[in-house]
């Protein structure tokens, strides 16, 4: 049976991918770099912001490039604040998910600060179980984020379906032994498919007018 759901934030819950590129771009001037920054977000969407600077600058010590972290995310949500949005029906899912009695989490590669701007943005008037990408455990493709997710749920593994648009973080469904549902907001459907993945959908909407949980019910039971 299906007893959570464990959603992805950027760019499954948020629509902030775009403005994560674009601080992308504007932290690399600040620091004199010349990227290709499709192909940096290609290599580290839904890898945590250390190992992000890792990939960008090589081994760098712990303190600088948590310094860089701190300032890229900063200017993300100075560029997003004015524009933010959700991914289209994610609250209407999420309250449909609750009133079945859905167990609820989030597993993310952002840190503290960009949790907290994401949920008062979202206002849902509640927190979620959140595992984020500050708290020591590997980012994705590696599945821990996500079983640290279902263990605080206090839910097997194979009980959990993930939301996620990246297809690292698929893949970190996958390795989790967890089924997984593609919201394609920054990816097409061909990069996010396997055979765990149940559907993959433009938005949240297109769940709720399938009728997706209650057919995953159905046919979990």
């Amino acid at each position: 049976m299906v007893k959570a759901l464990i959603f992805d934030m950027d760019g499954t819950m948020i629509d902030s991918m775009p403005w994560h590129q674009k601080s992308w771009v504007a932290f690399c001037e600040r620091q004199g770099l010349d990227i290709d920054v499709s192909d940096l977000m290609r290599r580290t969407t839904g890898r945590t912001g250390i190992e992000c600077m890792v990939e960008l600058f090589g081994e760098i010590p712990h303190a600088q490039a948590q310094a860089h972290v701190d300032q890229k995310e900063a200017i993300y949500r100075e560029l997003f604040a004015p524009a933010f949005s959700e991914i289209a029906g994610f609250k209407a899912f999420l309250g449909h998910a609750q009133s079945r009695g859905l167990s609820v989490g989030v597993g993310t590669a952002g840190d503290r600060h960009n949790q907290a701007f994401a949920y008062h943005h979202l206002s849902l008037g509640q927190s979620l179980p959140t595992v984020g990408g500050d708290e020591g455990l590997p980012g994705k493709p590696e599945p821990a984020i996500f079983l640290e997710v279902a263990r605080r749920l206090g839910v097997a593994p194979e009980h959990c379906i993930v939301f996620e648009d990246a297809p690292l973080g698929i893949e970190a469904a996958r390795r989790a032994g967890m089924r997984a549902v593609a919201i394609c907001s920054s990816h097409t459907a061909d990069e996010l498919g396997g055979p765990h993945v149940l559907a993959r959908v433009p938005d949240y909407h297109a769940l709720i007018t399938s009728r997706f949980l209650e057919t995953v019910h159905a046919t979990t039971a």
